[in-house]
């Protein structure tokens, strides 16, 4: 069956169509046909290398992608998923036999939740990986917080992150440049400041006392941690190896928040498609292109400026 892959690190051109071999739904499993599968920064990180020891005893090629919307078409009766349900899923690249960049993926059936009614598999697929990232990022608020403040917050996750916030009550102060600053507020954030140096003085010209919790999607790090009061919460998404992470200071927490520690959350991944059916959640989708072309998408995100999410399509699900 089709899925792209790569043999070895490096740039977009090592990307290639391969065939492999069909795999099949186990206990406790869902088989997914893929209509659609997103391109996250984490593919390009995956791609390039900056983590080939994670993978390095896995035979090539390698599969990258997190997340996919498609038709479940074969699974373990037990799991209560039928042949033709309509579903997205999270699964890890390259590992666990391989991402989501493949006509066939098989999950545990808690990495499966239905596709948003009124959605379409391209716009679902942007939800899972991105939309976890997000929950769990405010999850990780110790304790539950009034004012947080969102960098990034134009990018695919840190728009969930403000949205989630919003519909938790909390007041959500965010960054964006200018050509931003109409979607982050349309997003729902309260306060829109510009991006860039000197943002914890901004932020702390409107909350003198410091936000309650910043988390951290744009991965600044030690620049913005003056943000936060005394004793708050900061959130990384990255470890420090790859530029995340931040100095703990003024009993601030600091805690990292990494997706693949949740690809099993079936009422997390369940009430995020709820929300996204009710409206709460937007599906940005920047772009598609056929998964023939994941290194063309890759060259895109790689450019940067990308709002929402590029989306491959795969030929052989329709819906």
């Amino acid at each position: 069956m089709l899925a792209i892959g790569f043999d070895a690190p490096g740039g977009p051109e090592v990307l290639r169509p391969v065939d492999i071999p069909e795999p099949h739904a186990g206990p406790g499993e869902v088989r997914i046909r893929v209509a659609a599968a997103t391109v996250n920064p984490s593919d390009i990180v995956t791609r390039a290398g900056s983590a080939h020891d994670r993978y390095r005893a896995v035979t090539p090629p390698y599969i990258p992608g997190w997340d996919a919307a498609g038709v479940v078409d074969e699974a373990d009766p037990a799991t209560g998923w039928r042949v033709g349900d309509p579903v997205i899923a999270i699964t890890l690249p390259v590992l666990a036999g391989g991402g989501a960049y493949a006509e066939k993926i098989v999950v545990p059936s808690g990495s499966v939740a239905r596709l948003p009614t009124g959605s379409d598999h391209v716009c679902a697929a942007t939800l899972p990986m991105n939309g976890l990232t997000a929950w769990f990022a405010l999850a990780a608020l110790a304790p539950a917080t009034g004012t947080i403040a969102v960098t990034g917050a134009a990018g695919a996750v840190g728009g969930y992150v403000v949205q989630l916030a919003k519909t938790r009550g909390l007041t959500v102060i965010a960054d964006a440049k200018p050509s931003d600053e109409r979607l982050v507020r349309d997003l729902g954030a309260d306060l829109v400041l510009a991006r860039g140096a000197g943002l914890a003085d901004r932020i702390r010209t409107h909350v003198p006392e410091g936000v309650d919790a910043l988390i951290d999607t744009a991965l600044l790090g030690d620049t913005v941690i003056a943000a936060v009061r005394d004793g708050g919460s900061f959130v990384t998404l990255r470890p420090p190896a790859l530029g995340g992470g931040a100095t703990p200071q003024r009993g601030i927490s600091v805690d990292l928040v990494m997706v693949a520690d949740h690809l099993e959350e079936p009422e997390a991944l369940g009430e995020l498609s709820r929300l996204a059916a009710a409206g709460a959640l937007s599906l940005r989708v920047a772009r598609t292109l056929p998964a023939e072309q994941a290194a063309r998408a890759h060259e895109l995100l790689e450019g940067g400026g990308v709002r929402g999410r590029i989306v491959l399509e795969f030929p052989t699900a329709t819906g």
